[in-house]
């Protein structure tokens, strides 16, 4: 009776594949070593591609084991998105859609089945069906993992992303020895303001400032939870030592700060930000001297 014959009367359709993936791990590394995936990641060593598939073999094969071939959460899964949804995500950053990259994954289903039915080629017809069934849940649970986890990452990525765009929209500028401003454009949310304070924050101690401008001339309009980020930053900055000063409040700004009750007895606000720097200079003991308005006649 033929090895594979004698197995299959004791052992599962899931268990006999996780024997087939250990018996033919270096064949399937091997070959996924030349699919998209593989390839477009490891470009400089086909080497370190083939190891890299026989480590995703190995967990597969665990898995398996285990009969747990439906289960994304299943424990050796986490080899997978270690390896295998780095490697999508690396993908997805050099401009591949979701589906590409899921067609790339599921490009890796082909060499295992096509080894599985030579290996089985003589065994009754249901048995290869239920281990080819296996093995294709196996391979299709595989892409859920990798796609699942390549998503999370990217998401991730976009998020650090929106970060950087925050700071840099939120740029400081030094306008004099001990004065620093912030001109602010454009829509203000919760998390751009918690941005202009820590920014705003940062300068006033880089800087040994004595006073730091906040300008909301660019603002159309804030809301009540930004309304009070913004009393809460002008707050924060005089517990560093500074005296924060608000410039170029829209009169529906304005309106919001007023309904809201909040206090604003304490802050210092000027029209714009000319105004803001020349209170901040007199402060300092600065002249500020008004040009001559009129050219001499000769």
């Amino acid at each position: 009776m033929p090895d594979h014959e004698a197995l299959h009367q004791h052992e599962s359709p899931a268990r006999e594949v996780a024997a087939f993936l250990r018996r033919r791990s270096e064949q399937i590394a091997q070959r996924w070593a030349d699919e998209a995936l593989f390839r477009s990641v490891f470009t400089v060593s086909r080497d370190e591609a083939v190891e890299a598939g026989r480590v995703v073999v190995d967990a597969l094969a665990q898995v398996a084991e285990s009969e747990r071939v439906e289960d994304p959460d299943a424990e050796a899964f986490t080899v997978v998105r270690e390896q295998l949804a780095g490697m999508a995500a690396a993908r997805a950053r050099h401009g591949l859609s979701a589906a590409q990259v899921s067609r790339e994954v599921d490009a890796l289903r082909v060499p295992p089945t096509d080894l599985l039915a030579t290996d089985l080629a003589d065994a009754p017809a249901e048995h290869l069906r239920a281990c080819t069934t296996a093995l294709t849940v196996l391979t299709g649970t595989l892409r859920l993992v990798v796609l699942d986890t390549a998503l999370s990452e990217g998401q991730a990525l976009i998020d650090r992303q929106r970060m950087q765009l925050l700071e840099v929209a939120t740029p400081v500028i030094r306008l004099w020895d001990g004065i620093v401003a912030v001109p602010l454009i454009g829509t203000l949310d919760s998390a751009r303001s918690q941005v202009v304070m820590e920014t705003l924050l940062e300068a006033v101690v880089a800087e040994q400032a004595r006073y730091a401008i906040l300008d909301i001339t660019g603002v159309p309009t804030v809301d009540s939870l930004v309304a009070q980020h913004l009393m809460k930053t002008v707050a924060a900055v005089r517990l560093m030592g500074a005296e924060c000063v608000v410039s170029g409040i829209r009169p529906a700004i304005a309106q919001t700060i007023v309904q809201l009750g909040l206090d604003l007895g304490t802050v210092v606000t000027r029209a714009g930000l000319a105004d803001a720097l020349g209170y901040a200079l007199r402060g300092l003991g600065a002249d500020i001297v008004q040009a001559s308005g009129g050219a001499s006649k000769r």
